[in-house]
């Protein structure tokens, strides 16, 4: 048996966020094992922090069908279990992208991941949104965050929030593992919604690592530096708000945090 904390990151208060499990003891688990407690769990995603060898915890993210090298909010999930419950000793982790540090107090926990990303222009992204049911975006990148997400950016925010994309054409087309919708809104914040089929998530509640591809994009065009306010998961009862900010050498991810419980895996 061990525990999984349950939280809720990048909260709107105290609603809202994405679920996420953080298992603390992989002892004896294998990344079959891992793959079977999350698909379990059927959160977007569970994260697991082995610090087995001390020093720098390394940590495995899985979705509910595979495992992937990063995601954001299972690592600011992660950081605020290990910088606000315990032990306290450590300010970073490493993931398959490299070593992230992070810092938790009270109900925030932040992240700064080493920014490294191929951004590229998408001029097949107007024929995967029409195949699919979107609306023609203005302009779209491919952002490879190493995962390849399909950046797609619309004038509106009512052009985000009202999407109804055929999920089963998502799933059989390029984008499958990451499509993000964002949009200007008011009070200079963005509205954004992810799919990702393919890795087991029709549509994701909050998306740190599309942030990151979205800061990515940012700089890409030309803003070296810049913070963002992203909104996410109204459309499913799930309202997150993220915040990113980038330089050329970083991207940072902050937001609130809630834990809802711990459960008992019998495993």
């Amino acid at each position: 048996m061990r525990h999984c904390y349950v939280l809720r990151v990048f909260t709107r208060g105290d609603d809202g966020g994405n679920h996420l499990g953080v298992v603390t003891d992989v002892t004896g688990l294998d990344a079959a094992a891992m793959q079977e407690i999350a698909a379990d769990l059927g959160f977007s995603e569970t994260i697991y922090v082995d610090w087995r060898a001390g020093g720098v915890p390394g940590v495995r993210i899985f979705t509910p069908v595979a495992e992937i090298p990063f995601a954001g909010h299972p690592l600011v999930g992660a950081a605020w279990v290990l910088g606000s419950m315990g032990p306290g000793t450590v300010d970073r982790m490493r993931c398959d992208i490299g070593e992230v540090r992070f810092t938790a107090a009270g109900d925030r926990a932040e992240v700064l991941i080493p920014a490294a990303a191929e951004v590229s222009a998408a001029p097949e992204a107007t024929a995967v949104a029409r195949r699919t049911g979107l609306p023609d975006p203005l302009e779209a990148w491919w952002a490879r965050m190493p995962v390849s997400y399909l950046v797609m950016e619309f004038a509106a925010p009512e052009s985000v929030a009202g999407a109804t994309p055929d999920i089963a054409r998502l799933r059989a087309g390029p984008s499958a593992r990451g499509t993000y919708l964002v949009a200007p809104a008011p009070g200079g914040r963005v509205k954004a919604r992810f799919f990702a089929p393919a890795l087991g998530v029709d549509e994701d509640p909050a998306t740190g690592s599309a942030a990151t591809a979205l800061a990515a994009v940012r700089a890409h065009c030309g803003f070296s530096s810049g913070v963002l306010t992203i909104d996410q998961g109204d459309e499913i009862g799930h309202p997150s708000t993220i915040e990113v900010s980038w330089d050329p050498d970083t991207w940072v991810l902050s937001g609130t945090v809630r834990r809802d419980e711990v459960r008992v895996l019998e495993r």
